[in-house]
């Protein structure tokens, strides 16, 4: 696949994300998908296999109650990586998480084979899902 079709194929993935569309994730990810979260906190490390991306996900919709969001900023498109660049937004227990997020993929016949995702503030992020 090209550029263009890996930046569309990570918007697809962002509005799934975003409507807790977790059919068409699956459908994005390959099976060995590898996941790797920013920090030291709860929800940070390596997440192996795509159902652990996915259990990650989730995790994420739970602990700030389905409040949290992937605002785009912009996709930057390459043959095999592509770069999505973000707002994060959440709540959880009257915290409120908003940071700038970046998240590199690498995509391989069509799926995202790794997801690598940085927080301007780890710290804080780490924080935030405690």
């Amino acid at each position: 696949m090209g550029a263009q079709e890996n930046t569309e194929l990570i918007r697809r993935g962002y509005d799934a994300f975003n409507a807790g569309d977790m059919n068409t994730l699956a459908e994005l990810f390959a099976d060995d998908a590898v996941w790797y979260a920013a920090g030291t906190g709860v929800l940070s490390g390596k997440k192996e296999g795509r159902d652990a991306v996915l259990a990650y996900f989730g995790e994420l919709g739970s602990r700030s109650q389905g409040t949290f969001q992937a605002t785009v900023q912009d996709i930057v498109g390459g043959e095999e990586h592509t770069v999505g660049i973000q707002q994060s937004h959440a709540h959880n227990n009257g915290k409120t998480l908003d940071a700038a997020t970046v998240i590199a993929f690498v995509l391989r016949d069509g799926k995202v084979i790794e997801g690598r995702e940085y927080f301007t503030d780890t710290a804080s992020a780490d924080e935030f899902w405690a």
